[in-house]
């Protein structure tokens, strides 16, 4: 779980405009940051299984939303995964 704190910068470098938390660009954001951290936490704990179902269900989700932001509107979806460094 991310902190209040690391979740308002997120939503501020990666916000479209003044306000915004629901856009794609920032759920993705929130989503790996937070997939980043159980990937971290799993290397250390390698048989905690609930979590690991937790990790699936934001992988898929973050998944969905890259696949609408690819379909609505290509520039930002390639910006975005350049930013965050999701494809190699």
């Amino acid at each position: 779980m991310l902190l209040k704190s690391e979740k308002d910068a997120i939503i501020k470098k990666y916000a479209i405009h003044e306000g915004d938390t629901g856009s794609p660009e920032v759920q993705v954001a929130i989503l790996t940051a937070e997939i980043n951290r159980l990937t971290e936490h799993f290397k250390e704990h390698k048989h905690d299984y609930h979590s690991q179902r937790g990790l699936m269900k934001k992988v898929g989700r973050r998944k969905n939303l890259l696949a609408y932001l690819q379909r609505k509107d290509l520039d930002r979806y390639k910006k975005l995964i350049a930013e965050l460094g999701l494809r190699k």
